[in-house]
């Protein structure tokens, strides 16, 4: 037989059997799918069905393609790639709308919490610019306000008996705590002019003030059926009471263990043989981080966190008792 071929020889063969699985293909397709007059527009009609034969890459669409930036804006809202390996704008057009002819819906379980409280607070100021439109009226960014009537002078009170041994008490005292001082951020967030709240910055504290509120939810329904757990609730309540006395260092110590734990990380070995070393399980079991226990916990807690800097504001004191 014969042992050596020519290059152009093999080149001929291989494009002899791509038109011939081409050809195939294109028969399959007018079987399955006949082409009315109207239908040389369409996507999926190949060249062969105008009597010429024509590679994949020209087999275009003749419709008006999208620009580059919006395919792109729409690939990437729905967390595809922009381009594979090979395609030309055609093939990302074509892709791009089968991708949104399967999926019309957009995954909005990939944007952030914080993305949509932005959008919401967007859309409250729609709302309402076009209702007080139809009235003449005119319109003024406001934060909601939850009705409160505790006063500085009684949270002092309630941190009197604070860390006693009650826990209802406690909760209490922690529960009207917090609600005080969202009522003050609030109110602190009204008040401004109205120019101050139509800017980027003043509608973004609006928006981290909603978003806070959201996270302190679950903290606050704990707080009030008195369910929450006595190790959150030691910490909560050291935290407030040096707030209230405005040693906020000692609070952001008691926040630190609240969050990250004082629990030891341990690097290496911490097992040589078949039998546990005293002490081991002191490593896992005590002081362990609640931010770690799960995404509710850890929104409550950062929440608080922003409570704390605005209290800081809010009452200052010696630069010795604040963080810097």
């Amino acid at each position: 037989g014969q042992k050596y071929f020519k290059r152009g020889d093999l080149a001929a063969a291989e494009r002899e059997e791509y038109v011939r699985k081409m050809e195939e293909s294109a028969a399959k397709r007018r079987k399955y799918e006949p082409i009315r007059p109207n239908d040389e527009k369409r996507l999926d009609v190949p060249a062969e069905s105008k009597g010429e034969l024509a590679s994949p890459t020209d087999m275009v669409s003749k419709e008006v393609l999208l620009p580059r930036p919006e395919a792109v804006r729409r690939l990437r809202e729905r967390g595809e790639p922009i381009r594979l390996f090979g395609e030309s704008d055609e093939d990302v057009c074509r892709r791009l709308r089968r991708i949104e002819i399967l999926t019309p819906d957009v995954n909005r379980g990939l944007r952030n919490d914080f993305q949509a409280a932005m959008e919401k607070i967007e859309q409250d100021e729609q709302d309402e610019l076009l209702r007080h439109q139809s009235e003449g009226q005119e319109v003024a960014s406001e934060v909601k306000i939850d009705e409160g009537g505790t006063t500085m002078a009684d949270i002092e009170v309630l941190a009197e008996k604070a860390l006693t041994g009650d826990e209802d008490h406690d909760q209490k005292f922690v529960l009207d705590y917090i609600k005080f001082l969202m009522h003050m951020r609030a109110k602190e967030l009204n008040d401004r002019a109205k120019e101050m709240k139509i800017l980027p910055q003043g509608r973004l504290d609006g928006a981290i003030h909603q978003q806070t509120t959201g996270y302190l939810r679950p903290l606050l329904k704990l707080l009030k059926k008195r369910k929450t757990p006595p190790d959150i609730l030691r910490l909560l309540t050291d935290i407030c009471k040096n707030m209230v006395d405005r040693q906020y260092v000692k609070a952001s110590d008691s926040y630190l263990r609240m969050a990250i734990g004082n629990a030891a990380w341990p690097i290496g070995v911490t097992m040589v043989g078949i039998h546990a070393r005293a002490g081991r399980e002191k490593i896992f079991a005590q002081h362990v981080a609640h931010v770690l226990n799960d995404e509710t916990q850890r929104k409550y807690i950062q929440g608080l966190k922003r409570l704390m800097t605005f209290c800081q504001r809010a009452f200052p004191t010696d630069p010795s008792r604040c963080v810097q």
